[in-house]
């Protein structure tokens, strides 16, 4: 009797392992295709990015270790593009996290006009990339309407793209272009937090303030940290709005790390390329793990 138990349990335990081998298999293939091309595109051709930035020239290839990546960090212009680009990043990414979470809040509520309000936000996501520029260069020109309206007020005009104000002209523009897509993602968010909870908080008298601090940004946590990333990448990918308004090379606030790439680029000089494009992937993983730590600790005891 007990060999029979033990015979029928063998054979269920190799049941399950076979079922769960041939789950494996048939995954791995699902995915083999998805796999081949990521590997092809992204992940092949990024070691052999690293590979470059290890070697003296693409002629030789004599290897020189970090001799090229000391050289990029003692290079003036590299310094000034990464000091750059980290303050737009640090003043425009969490703009952009919460102006966009303080809109959803507002069109959560029963406010008048609320599809408008909506259609105007999400309004600039339909309008190309050259367009945008032309529309700003119609703005902050020298010539331009904001100059002339502040011409009207007696004072002088600025000539907004040359100036210390520069970035924040450039802010304004990245804030636009992306508070909408945020928005969205944000309302989302706010819709699926179990209205339970929020009608009990009501029962027991707690304000808007303990309900959003207690209750929503716990349950908003994964969103805030997808937004965040994408706000980091997009904050990166202002340079062909800058690109655009300024060419190679801009006023000093607005030169920035892709700037600096795409200017060695036409150099041919694909071992300082090769080095900041390393450097600049190394950063971007350093804080998005740093926002995966702390979205972890943070929304722990939501998901259990």
């Amino acid at each position: 009797m007990i060999s029979r138990l033990k015979v029928s349990r063998l054979k269920k335990n190799a049941e399950r392992f076979n079922k769960r081998s041939r789950d494996t298999i048939n995954d791995c293939l699902w995915l083999a295709p998805s796999f081949l091309g990521v590997s092809m595109f992204y992940i092949v051709p990024y070691f052999y990015i690293v590979s470059f930035s290890l070697i003296d020239s693409p002629i030789r290839r004599n290897f020189v270790f970090l001799d090229n990546f000391i050289n990029l960090i003692n290079n003036n212009a590299f310094r000034t593009a990464t000091a750059n680009t980290f303050s737009f990043s640090v003043i425009a990414v969490p703009l952009a996290v919460l102006l966009s979470l303080l809109i959803a809040l507002m069109l959560e509520a029963r406010i008048p006009l609320k599809s408008y309000f909506r259609t105007f936000f999400l309004s600039p996501l339909m309008v190309p990339v050259a367009s945008v520029v032309l529309i700003w260069q119609v703005l902050f020109h020298p010539n331009g309407a904001i100059n002339e309206l502040i011409i009207l007020f007696g004072a002088d005009a600025i000539d907004w793209m040359q100036s210390e104000y520069s970035q924040l002209v450039v802010v304004v523009l990245f804030l636009w272009k992306n508070l909408g897509f945020n928005m969205i993602l944000f309302m989302a968010a706010l819709s699926n937090i179990p209205k339970e909870l929020l009608e009990t908080a009501d029962v027991e008298g707690a304000g808007f303030f303990n309900k959003f601090v207690h209750i929503k940004i716990r349950y908003l946590s994964p969103t805030l940290l997808f937004v965040t990333i994408l706000s980091l990448i997009n904050s990166f990918k202002v340079f062909r709005e800058v690109y655009l308004l300024t060419g190679d090379y801009p006023y000093g606030r607005l030169y920035l790390i892709q700037h600096f790439m795409n200017n060695i680029f036409r150099s041919l000089d694909y071992q300082r390329l090769a080095a900041a494009a390393v450097l600049m992937t190394i950063a971007m993983v350093i804080i998005i793990v740093i926002l995966f730590i702390a979205e972890n600790r943070f929304g722990r005891d939501v998901e259990e």
